[in-house]
């Protein structure tokens, strides 16, 4: 398992990138140096309650995002993502069945469209509006 530290580091690392910020950027807004940043980043160094509240309020990010067991692939979780999770905490678990339903069915249709499904491009080609060049005109047909 990776150090505690560490990986609280690099999900630091990530919330900063995905925000845009650099380190000093980041340091600026959460009163911390740029070397107190790096460390932390690297897992040199840890961080106390305090510091985590302002990285997290300057990442815009809960503070439990900094200790997941696993840096999600690509972006990091979004701001609606959290938004959402928050809602559903206190749900029930007949609640949350239901809610997953509704996921499922609210996707479907996106999921048979999927580039894999091979139905977005005929969607496309079907919905697509003939092209013409410049100069030339459309001419009706006889009747």
């Amino acid at each position: 398992m990776v150090d505690l530290r560490k990986r609280f580091g690099r999900l630091v690392a990530a919330h900063r990138r995905r925000v845009g910020l650099t380190q000093e950027a980041l340091a600026d807004a959460a009163d911390l140096s740029v070397d107190m940043i790096s460390k932390i980043e690297v897992g040199a160094s840890g961080a106390r309650f305090p510091v985590i509240e302002r990285l997290a309020s300057v990442l815009k990010v809960d503070p439990a995002e900094f200790f997941t067991t696993e840096i999600p692939s690509g972006a990091v979780r979004r701001k609606a993502f959290n938004e959402l999770s928050l809602r559903l905490v206190d749900l029930s678990e007949s609640d949350l069945a239901w809610i997953s339903g509704l996921l499922d069915a609210a996707l479907r249709p996106r999921r048979s469209e999927s580039p894999t499904g091979g139905n977005v491009a005929q969607a496309a080609s079907a919905t697509a509006t003939p092209r013409r060049d410049k100069g030339t005109r459309k001419v009706p047909k006889a009747p």
